[in-house]
């Protein structure tokens, strides 16, 4: 699948957010986020996937840190190993399920903490998926506006981050019209 860019925006200090149709397992960056739970358990979804391309040293460094630290809070992000793919490391963050209330923060939360760990490894560019928009049932309207503040908030509090390049990665669908629809890319 070649990638399409949707919407670019340009933020201070050469600090670009693209959204694009793409394989977040193919994406040129960095680092990728995994849409995670708490236990780091990849049984479904996009951290199946990203278990299965990476091979087992993630899911055992993903059952390591659980045991030592206990399970990731919402709204927090770990990063492992990327195993057998071709990243520098993985993020996993965790975001809300729908009912716990006060989603749009805990995902906003989440992302923070996902794009805070690429910042501190020094990594210049990040790909995440669309993060408790399936299994975890938040709505596309909710998610989107999550996802625009979370990296408009990331930018304007680390102005002098090294993570210049901030993508989020989707397939067609309705969270991603929903998205064109937050970005002004569709009315």
């Amino acid at each position: 699948m070649d990638e399409r860019i949707v919407r670019t925006v340009e933020f201070a200090g050469g600090h670009v957010f693209s959204v694009v149709v793409h394989d977040l397992l193919k994406e040129p960056v960095d680092c990728i986020v995994n849409a995670a739970n708490g236990m780091l358990a990849h049984g479904g979804g996009v951290a199946a996937a990203i278990a299965k391309a990476a091979g087992p040293l993630l899911v055992e460094e993903s059952n390591a840190f659980v045991v030592k630290n206990g399970p990731v809070p919402v709204g927090e992000a770990v990063v492992t190993t990327a195993g057998n793919l071709t990243f520098k490391g993985v993020i996993h963050a965790v975001g809300p399920r729908m009912g716990e209330g006060d989603e749009e923060r805990k995902l906003v939360d989440a992302l923070n903490a996902a794009f805070l760990r690429a910042h501190e490894k020094g990594w210049s560019s990040l790909s995440f998926p669309g993060i408790s928009s399936g299994i975890f049932s938040v709505p596309p309207a909710i998610c989107a506006r999550a996802y625009a503040r979370a990296v408009d908030t990331f930018f304007e509090n680390c102005p002098g981050s090294p993570l210049k390049t901030i993508r989020l990665c989707l397939f067609e669908g309705p969270l991603l019209e929903v998205v064109k629809i937050e970005l002004g890319v569709i009315k």
